[in-house]
């Protein structure tokens, strides 16, 4: 099993940033591929960003891509997502996933976790 805790979220100013952070435990968290989405009140959970545990096949969400990036730092076990120049409409609940195949599909992931919000003000 894996266990997955957000945190990071929180309020900030259009134009602003946020890094997001997914700690990630469990016997063989390292094999997965990691992946960041978004889910806005009313919407359908919409992929933000992935990668797998080794840095490849870097994914990024057209929505987002070019002021959204993906890392992750193997010593922390963590994997991070760096916002800038937020807008409003990247209000929504932040969750990490992960599962052992990649995809942008939700529904093709096992683990989640709690979720993080982040609210962006005009």
């Amino acid at each position: 099993q894996v266990q997955l805790v957000e945190s990071g979220g929180g309020l900030v100013q259009a134009g602003g940033s946020l890094r997001l952070a997914c700690a990630a435990s469990g016997r063989t968290f390292n094999m997965y591929f990691m992946a960041w989405f978004r889910q806005a009140p009313g919407k359908e959970r919409e992929f933000v960003a992935g990668m797998w545990w080794t840095g490849s096949n870097i994914h990024i969400a057209d929505s987002v891509e070019g002021r959204f990036t993906i890392s992750g730092d193997s010593a922390k076990n963590a994997v991070y997502l760096q916002m800038n120049s937020l807008k409003p409409e990247d209000t929504a609940v932040y969750y990490c996933a992960a599962n052992r195949r990649g995809g942008s599909d939700y529904e093709g992931y096992d683990y989640w976790g709690q979720g993080t919000q982040v609210t962006v003000s005009s």
